[in-house]
């Protein structure tokens, strides 16, 4: 990694928010910015905002760099401009950087956040970790929770490969000094529904199965961050509803994409898909095998 933060911002209020929000993270990293806009931004898809004219204010109005280097003296800040659809363009300029970010706009308490084709679509092209940062209403301001306050949520599938996601969220867990809740949601076997009386204890074997499970996965990492205090929850219960609940008032929740080598299939699973457009607080989508 080059210790680089890329931000790709598309003339949205959402990426001025994703701006802010890459300027505190780079602190906390020692790392440098890069502030990218991409020429051939998306905006005849479903779901994509206006964008503001001409093509060449947005250098002025949106990648402010002189005002992150005035409100974040000690970071280095540089801008480029990418050429060619934008979710390749921003995949390739990711490559190297430990982050992409981008911005992310509300459209309200029930229908969540509009992640648009150029997020989801530049999620699975990259093995990099992309952060969907929101903003109120698409205004240049993140939402509530976006300053870096409360835990660090990570949902795990206790199936997956989870080193990739573990090492991320502790990561920031231990940048911010925050404690780390992990969340795996399960649900019981069906045969428990049809027949409950059948072992009244089968659910609860289950249950402490997975709970040790879950305390062996995370071992290694508690003993590689000894201040890392660790929250590891197994819960009954759709993962993404889970997650979410976990997630009120976190400083970042973190989930996963499993890679596919070919890309055949949904590249984006559905539970990472409803925490992407539901999650208040900035979403770290971390690719694993």
């Amino acid at each position: 990694m080059s210790n680089r933060i890329t931000v790709g911002l598309d003339g949205s209020g959402a990426a001025g928010a994703a701006a802010d929000w890459s300027a505190r993270e780079a602190e906390l990293r020692g790392a440098d910015l890069e502030l990218v806009r991409a020429e051939d931004w998306a905006q005849y898809g479903p779901f994509t905002a206006p964008l503001p004219e001409p093509r060449h204010q947005w250098a002025e109005d949106l990648l402010t760099r002189e005002r992150l280097l005035r409100e974040h003296g000690t970071l280095t800040v540089s801008t480029r401009e990418i050429q060619g659809a934008a979710e390749t363009a921003l995949a390739s300029v990711a490559a190297g950087a430990d982050m992409l970010v981008l911005g992310s706009r509300g459209l309200g308490s029930v229908s969540g956040f509009l992640v648009g084709s150029t997020g989801s679509a530049t999620i699975p092209e990259t093995e990099t970790p992309v952060v969907l940062v929101r903003s109120i209403d698409g205004a240049d301001r993140p939402a509530s929770h976006a300053s870096g306050s409360g835990p660090v949520v990570l949902g795990v599938d206790l199936h997956s490969d989870c080193d990739r996601l573990l090492a991320f969220a502790c990561e920031e867990a231990d940048l911010r000094a925050c404690p780390l809740v992990v969340v795996h949601g399960w649900s019981p076997p069906p045969i428990l529904s049809y027949a409950p009386a059948l072992d009244p204890g089968v659910r609860a074997e289950i249950a402490d199965g997975l709970a040790a499970t879950l305390r062996e996965l995370l071992s290694p990492w508690e003993e590689k961050y000894p201040r890392l205090a660790v929250d590891a929850r197994t819960v009954i219960g759709q993962p993404a509803i889970q997650i979410l609940d976990a997630a009120a008032g976190a400083a970042l929740v973190v989930v996963g994409r499993r890679i596919r080598r070919p890309a055949l299939g949904t590249r984006i699973g559905p539970i990472t898909h409803a925490v992407m457009h539901h999650a208040l607080s900035p979403v770290a989508v971390v690719a694993h095998d």
